[in-house]
């Protein structure tokens, strides 16, 4: 049985079986939970989720690759619903760039699916029914009688938020942790997109960038009278460097500064100013929050969604993403594209050969309506 399936059941048992015990487990935070039920992190699992999402990384022109990946559009979830019990699919898509070395990249893409999963059932359970929430407590009813937390759809979506944000609070709680008994100076920014049900929200720490590539047909049309398509592009993310003006007020009333080396950079040192570890500016306001966009639907003319790492924007603005890909995707719509991270390796590769300098990395989301 995989790594990750057991996980999976131990979770369930942990939540619905055990319920108050593990509960009060899970008061105490993730690591708590797993240490009274002896966890063991799905690594593999993590490592082999890409398979189904259209993703790319290159090294580049750094003597060392800091971006991680993780991908995982089928991920199941299992809740109960209006219509009884149910298993909802959703997308997960992160790209962590870490710097100063790659152990926080390396951790955060490492556990967050697990963290994610952990934190669902949990908010999950909370969220149940006053009558589930009953029959747990009572002694007398029998385990395996015991039902999944009941939730509505607009519960499920603030739940997927929640469980979001959580896990990337715990993971940065206990990459500090381990940089503090390891010695380490490493930090990683990081973007994470969940979708489920034709709906997406992106949290964004740092200067990765999601941008969502449309296409509507232009009224003007070419010399052979065909219909034109207009692409354009929505960034769903602004970048958190430290000369953004609320940015830097909160570096400054931590009592930090900015000063420009080349960019601006806090403290003279980090050149974004939020960021999953850096345990050493975090007194000078580096903080792991995300921004969240909050839950947006996608519309008919949405047709890619990109995640990338900054090393793809320092040669090629969001709209020549989108370009690059829609021209590559209308060549290619016969369907004989050589891989499934074609799209992906377009972009970083198109990166890589107009200069950018940085570990590159990219993901390409299409069908975003199913």
């Amino acid at each position: 049985m995989g790594k990750f399936l057991m996980n999976r059941l131990r979770i369930v048992a942990c939540i619905l079986i055990l319920a108050l015990p593990c509960i009060m487990a899970y008061e105490g935070g993730y690591p708590a939970v797993f240490s009274s039920t002896e966890w063991v992190f799905s690594a593999e699992y993590s490592q082999n989720s890409t398979k189904n999402c259209q993703f790319s990384t290159l090294q580049g022109r750094r003597d060392y690759q800091e971006d991680r990946v993780t991908c995982n559009l089928h991920m199941k979830l299992p809740f109960s619903g209006e219509d009884g019990a149910e298993e909802i699919t959703i997308g997960i898509a992160a790209i962590f760039d870490g710097h100063g070395g790659d152990e926080a990249s390396e951790m955060a893409s490492r556990k967050l699916l697990d963290y994610f999963y952990m934190h669902f059932m949990s908010y999950a359970y909370e969220r149940a029914s006053p009558s589930n929430k009953e029959n747990d407590q009572a002694q007398t009813v029998n385990s395996s009688q015991r039902k999944l937390p009941m939730i509505d759809r607009l519960s499920l979506l603030r739940i997927l938020e929640e469980a979001l944000l959580k896990t990337i609070q715990d993971i940065d709680i206990e990459f500090t942790k381990e940089a503090l008994d390891k010695g380490y100076i490493s930090g990683s920014t990081g973007i994470v997109v969940l979708l489920v049900n034709g709906q997406y929200l992106v949290a964004n720490i740092g200067d990765s960038k999601a941008v969502l590539c449309s296409e509507r047909i232009d009224s003007k049309h070419n010399a052979e009278g065909n219909s034109l398509t207009e692409v354009y592009v929505e960034e769903l993310t602004k970048d958190h460097h430290p000369d953004r003006a609320d940015e830097k007020a909160r570096i400054e009333a931590a009592g930090g500064f900015v000063r420009t080396f080349g960019v601006p950079r806090v403290n003279g040192i980090l050149a974004v100013s939020r960021s999953i570890g850096d345990l050493y500016l975090k007194r000078y306001g580096v903080v792991p929050n995300p921004e969240v966009t909050g839950w947006k639907h996608f519309t008919q003319e949405n047709k890619y969604l990109v995640v990338a790492s900054d090393g793809v924007f320092e040669t090629l603005t969001p709209q020549n993403v989108c370009d690059l890909v829609h021209y590559k995707a209308s060549k290619s719509s016969s369907g004989n594209m050589r891989s499934s991270s074609y799209l992906a390796d377009w972009i970083i590769h198109s990166a890589f050969k107009t200069g950018s300098t940085d570990n590159l990395s990219a993901i390409v989301i299409s069908d975003l309506l199913e």
